[in-house]
């Protein structure tokens, strides 16, 4: 019995049939049907309702904040560019494509105070607590 060597480097491979063996890699063993969803951070501090989400690469203007009956929504998508200076990708690990994420908030937002930032690839929203909401701190007066 013969023994063949296998070989998986591409170089080996005609154009038109790398492309060919790239596209069903992809197809079977690519997390391409997974759903992209962003890492989100939530956090408070005395004042405010923090979220950060990392969205590398994503244009802000294709991310959408809507918030409504107590609940935070972040839509955007990252989109996927196909040629990179006219050649063919080896592999695509990363996800592209819609996201949506939803925040239920607390009662304690004021929900007419939103900011969003966008910097560095990370969207920071900040949610404004109510005054009523903030800790105070009451003098207790000793009488004798």
């Amino acid at each position: 019995m013969a023994v063949i060597r296998y070989n998986n480097d591409f170089e080996d491979f005609p154009a038109g049939l790398r492309l060919f063996q790239d596209s069903l890699s992809r197809l079977f063993s690519e997390p391409a049907s997974r759903p992209w969803s962003p890492a989100v951070d939530v956090f408070e501090n005395e004042n405010e309702l923090v979220l950060k989400a990392d969205l590398p690469e994503v244009d802000p203007k294709n991310v959408g904040i809507q918030v409504e009956n107590g609940t935070l929504t972040l839509k955007g998508e990252r989109k996927f560019e196909e040629s990179v200076n006219g050649k063919a990708y080896h592999r695509i690990e990363r996800s592209y494509g819609s996201f949506v994420r939803a925040f239920t908030l607390p009662d304690t937002v004021d929900a007419e105070k939103v900011k969003a930032d966008y910097k560095n690839g990370v969207l920071t929203i900040t949610l404004a607590k109510k005054e009523v909401a903030k800790p105070r701190t009451v003098n207790i007066e000793v009488t004798q």
